[in-house]
């Protein structure tokens, strides 16, 4: 018999900013903890195991059930649920956590050759991060929660192992294996996530928990809530247990998108249970997605875009008929939780990755995006909102002039000058991001955002005049000639506060 190891409910694995790592009962036990550590994916990937841990034990019927259950009653009944089946954590054992012992015959993968972030093979290794490190064992049980919906695709899954009978989902059409797909929570470019955020790590996972009527009403998840992996794990690729997990819930915060094993050397590795995809109308309730077009739309990571720049299409469902992109844990949860006498706030995060042939990996600009906004509970509305997008929109046309003048800044000294160029917008939006929580706090204030204003105006000058040089007669002659004219951009603020007047 194997020796049952490392619980994860016991022992420590989940880190946890200003407290080191900790333990699920430590989670669900200590009130304090505030944000969880990591980097994004793994956020993702904990926030998800949390949420599942919730509802499989705690499901409020409505809001009203949900407003009287408080984080206090939901952590209560998460440590009632993890007591029950304290034998389903085990990271080692007869039944791993998130583990199939049946994928032992597949092929051994070193545990470098699953992360994004390490170089094996002949990639090129340019600092120390890249270097395969020798995992702990709670180390592994993160590594095994983020495969679950964000693998890379590619060669590296031995798809040779098929466990369900007749299953055709690992095989080409000439009998080889196929590659493995990327993780139903990464996509082809990777998703963006998001989820609503507060004080507490507790109050945060009590204010994203989905009640009875609301999953009733996200007809993508016809199964439900359905059953978390852990209490029946999937015996295949196509088995009743995968066909529910397809169609839940469940199925969206632990996809099982990877069957693993983990072993002495590193650990077995083939596909698992293959998703459908948002082209096919399904997506992570942490997705933000717009079905209104004729080919559903994803936000994706974007590391030249920061998270917040987002925020406008996230919080579309504050406007009236706005269709658009839609994020289940913003929209459906947005309104409850402004009601709380709480900090709200909004993180969203992801992983950038590309891909060549069927193979993932990242490279170049390929990276790690997240960011955290706080919003100002006060004046949450639909004209908050409305000033926002508008505020928003100034900002991306202010970005696009000082592109124009710094582009005809060279033009008219006959120079290439779009990388200048880009990066003089880009530097620009990299000095607006430290206005951003200011904005978002003014726009219930007619008179703070016309302040912000002129700050921007500050940094698009400040930005101009770093890549556009003044040195000789020329120079400064195609400095003043293209230098920025953001007179209507300033007249505009004149206006609104005449017509505040």
């Amino acid at each position: 018999m194997k020796e049952n190891k490392f619980n994860l409910i016991d022992e420590p694995w989940i880190p946890i900013v200003n407290s080191g790592k900790v333990s699920l009962k430590q989670v669900f036990t200590e009130a304090s903890y505030k944000t969880l550590g990591g980097n994004p994916i793994q956020k993702i990937a904990i926030t998800k195991l949390l949420l599942a841990i919730a509802q499989a034990a705690c499901t409020p019927e409505d809001a009203e059930d949900w407003e009287a259950l408080e984080a206090e009653g939901l952590a209560d009944e998460c440590l009632n649920y993890l007591e029950k089946w304290h034998d389903r954590f085990y990271l080692y054992g007869e039944k791993p956590f998130l583990q199939m012992p049946a994928i032992s015959v597949a092929k051994e993968q070193t545990i470098g050759a699953v992360l994004p972030e390490i170089a094996t093979g002949n990639t090129t290794i340019f600092n120390a991060i890249q270097l395969e490190k020798i995992l702990n064992d709670a180390d592994k049980a993160l590594l095994i929660l983020t495969l679950m919906g964000f693998a890379l695709s590619g060669k590296k899954t031995d798809n040779t192992v098929v466990l369900s009978v007749g299953y055709k989902g690992k095989t080409k059409p000439n009998g080889k294996p196929t590659t493995g797909k990327s993780g139903t929570s990464l996509g082809f470019m990777g998703f963006l996530h998001s989820f609503l955020l507060t004080e507490t790590l507790q109050q945060t996972l009590w204010l994203n928990l989905f009640t009875q009527e609301q999953i009733k009403d996200l007809t993508i998840y016809p199964q439900g809530i359905g059953t978390p992996p852990w209490e029946a794990m999937p015996e295949g690729e196509d088995c009743p247990q995968a066909q529910q997990l397809k169609q839940s819930l469940m199925g969206r915060l632990i996809p099982v998108s990877r069957f693993c094993l983990l072993s002495d050397k590193g650990l077995h590795y083939s596909e698992g249970i293959a998703h459908l995809d948002y082209k096919s109308g399904i997506v992570d309730p942490s997705v933000a997605v717009n079905f209104d077009k004729k080919d559903a739309k994803i936000i994706w990571v974007d590391p030249e875009r920061k998270p917040w720049r987002f925020l406008t299409a996230l919080l579309g469902f504050m406007e009236a008929n706005s269709g658009g992109f839609n994020c289940s844990y913003l929209s459906l949860n947005f309104l409850r939780a402004r009601n709380q006498n709480i900090t709200l706030g909004l993180w969203s995060g992801g992983l950038r990755v590309s891909s060549n042939a069927g193979e993932q990996y990242c490279s170049g600009s390929d990276d790690f995006v997240e960011s955290t906004v706080l919003m100002p509970s006060d004046d949450l509305g639909e004209t908050w909102y409305a000033q926002l997008k508008l505020e928003m929109a100034e900002l991306d046309k202010l970005a696009k002039i000082v592109y124009s003048s710094t582009l005809n800044y060279f033009k008219s000294q006959n120079s290439e000058g779009k990388n200048q160029a880009a990066l003089a917008s880009n530097l620009f939006w990299q000095l607006a991001e430290r206005q951003f929580q200011n904005l978002l706090d003014a726009c219930g204030d007619i008179k703070k955002t016309n302040q912000l204003r002129k700050i921007y105006v500050l940094y698009i000058n400040q930005a101009y005049e770093h890549y556009c040089p003044k040195e000789t007669a020329r120079q400064i002659d195609a400095w003043a000639k293209n230098r920025p004219n953001l007179s209507k951009y300033l007249k505009n603020t004149m206006q609104s506060k005449e017509a505040k007047t």
